[in-house]
């Protein structure tokens, strides 16, 4: 490596997607995120940890032929949703956030997203005992037409940045933008709280405890992801705020929009068997619910003017946790015994 190629590595950059590699954490241009990464270390948790012994009973005894093609069907999408994730932070999250304090705590998502992939790998090898269908389940992406709009739509809006090695014009930087607002807003903040959606409602019933302990952890993992992608994008609109204009917003709009219609086909098919308590029609509405507070959060403003139609989702029990949308990751702990709980407004 030439003297002038490495001095341009650990010079702080001007922005934080200026190219280049800055390996300097003294001065720390950025200490959020260095407290993400610390608040992340102390949110592990393990796979092990989760029983699912009660779940077996639950999906042998207790679950409608409905309600087993439900949860077959989510736990499909589990296994498909986190490797889209950890694809996106390998390959174009992590070589364009040029803050070393940013890239440490992208390397403790990527573990936290290996974790999940580990979790629903459990999940499947216990749902799904006979081979031929799990091993469908796990190429779902490619045989599940409700899952595969799901992906389609994640390479649509993601992969526009795959071939770029750098971020050289303000096109790229608005590329780069829509990466990760669809990343944060659309995948994890809305297709995984979706899920997290019909995991609650059989914990409501009841039904499938282990299930529903292992995505509280997933769900703490998620929130705190959701935190760092939009405070990544409000560092980049201070440092460069002619990146985002109306029509970035309106891109923002219809991004979401797209991403409904696809979240509300794989309902369809969730619920084509027909489960009491579960409609299409409340799902939409749930939908445009969360996508609103994540609109809210980018300091858009809501869309789609929904109310939350789930009582179940209000009805959590009450631990240390704030507001379900807007939190800050502040109540970690690690290894806590007994079963997290959730106390949000939903």
């Amino acid at each position: 490596m030439s003297s002038e190629v490495l001095h341009s590595s650990v010079t702080s950059p001007v922005t934080i997607l200026d190219p280049g590699l800055c390996l300097t954490l003294r001065p720390m241009r950025y200490p959020q995120f260095y407290d993400m990464f610390r608040d992340g270390i102390k949110n592990t948790w393990t796979v092990e940890e989760v029983d699912f012994q009660t779940d077996l009973v639950d999906l042998k005894q207790r679950l409608t032929p409905a309600e087993i093609h439900t949860i077959q069907r989510l736990v499909a999408f589990f296994a498909t949703g986190d490797s889209i994730v950890s694809n996106n932070l390998v390959l174009n999250l992590y070589k364009h956030i040029n803050s070393p304090e940013a890239r440490l705590y992208l390397s403790r998502q990527l573990f936290e997203e290996a974790v999940h992939v580990q979790f629903y790998l459990t999940l499947l090898d216990n749902y799904i005992p006979e081979p031929e269908e799990r091993n469908a389940a796990f190429a779902a992406v490619e045989n599940i037409p409700s899952i595969s709009k799901k992906a389609d739509f994640c390479m649509k809006w993601m992969d526009s940045i795959q071939q770029l090695d750098q971020l050289e014009t303000k096109e790229h930087r608005r590329q780069f933008l829509l990466n990760l607002i669809c990343f944060a807003a659309c995948i994890e903040g809305l297709f995984f709280f979706a899920a997290f959606a019909y995991v609650y409602f059989f914990r409501s019933k009841g039904l499938l405890h282990g299930l529903a302990s292992g995505t509280n952890w997933v769900f703490r993992d998620e929130s705190a992801h959701l935190e760092f992608a939009f405070e990544v994008v409000q560092v980049v609109r201070a440092q460069e705020p002619d990146l985002w204009d109306t029509e970035l917003e309106r891109q923002v709009v219809v991004m979401m929009e797209e991403a409904i219609d696809a979240e509300a086909q794989f309902a369809e098919d969730l619920l084509s068997g027909g489960v009491a308590g579960l409609s299409v029609r409340d799902m939409r509405q749930y939908l445009g619910y969360v996508a609103d507070s994540r609109l809210e959060r980018l300091g858009i403003g809501a869309h789609f003017n929904a109310k939350n139609p789930f009582s179940f989702m209000e009805l959590q029990d009450v631990q240390e946790l704030t507001n379900f949308f807007e939190r800050r990751v502040s109540a970690y702990q690690t290894a806590v015994p007994g079963e997290v709980e959730f106390g949000e407004d939903f």
